[in-house]
């Protein structure tokens, strides 16, 4: 086990280890307990009720968090013509079609978000086993492959991220920086649970929120009642 430095072994004194703590005492103990010098990132830790090996308990997808995620996203948009004009109206960053998949294929990854609509698939699906890896692959479940090209960059610069649960089936999604009130982290916080009890697999059994922790980039977890989070943000 790594050897923690004392900043970070006074901060997790401050938490009970053992307590299920209500949503906004958790995000409030994340803030205080941060201990990084720059603007740490704030995530979120679910551990679903689901089996990944099975295609159909399967959770993926992509949620708009209405309070952002405190920082400026870059999109790259895969489009021609009309549809190439639109995603630069919408503030794409960069646009292109057979020269932005000749520039990725180089080695160029200047960007957080991938967009192309249907069209190009044919082309950005070479990219494949660049992109894929870097979880930057436009994909129908989460929105980032479509013709409506001005609502996805909209959507990504306003704070739309994605979720996957891992092969543990856990999924981890930031939710906003650690200078955000407790108010905003809380409004995504919740929008993000309620999300994922609305793509509850109909083959998942038994319970589906097994386990929630928050955390700060480098900080310690703080666990959170995960029938508080369900029923609080209903």
């Amino acid at each position: 086990m790594a050897k923690r430095g004392k900043k970070y072994l006074d901060a997790r004194k401050k938490i009970d280890r053992e307590k299920l703590y209500d949503p906004d005492e958790a995000l409030n103990l994340v803030k205080e307990t941060s201990t990084t010098k720059f603007d740490a990132t704030v995530e979120v830790a679910v551990r679903l009720g689901v089996n990944p090996k099975h295609a159909d308990q399967q959770v993926r997808g992509a949620v708009v968090l209405p309070a952002g995620i405190g920082r400026n996203v870059t999109v790259a948009v895969f489009a021609k013509g009309d549809k190439a004009k639109e995603a630069e109206t919408a503030g794409a960053d960069y646009v292109g079609a057979e020269d932005l998949v000749e520039k990725v294929q180089g080695g160029w990854f200047d960007f957080d978000v991938a967009i192309a609509t249907p069209d190009m698939m044919g082309m950005v699906g070479k990219l494949g086993r660049i992109l894929g890896p870097r979880g930057l692959m436009p994909n129908p479940k989460t929105g980032t492959v479509t013709m409506d090209v001005a609502r996805a960059v909209s959507e990504a610069k306003a704070g739309k991220v994605e979720y996957r649960v891992d092969k543990s089936g856990i999924i981890h999604v930031p939710i906003g920086k650690v200078s955000f009130d407790t108010e905003k982290l809380l409004e995504n916080f919740y929008t993000l649970i309620d999300t994922l009890i609305k793509a509850k697999p109909p083959a998942a059994k038994g319970q589906y929120l097994r386990s929630i922790a928050v955390t700060s980039t480098m900080g310690p977890g703080v666990k959170v009642n995960p029938q508080k989070a369900a029923a609080l943000g209903k």
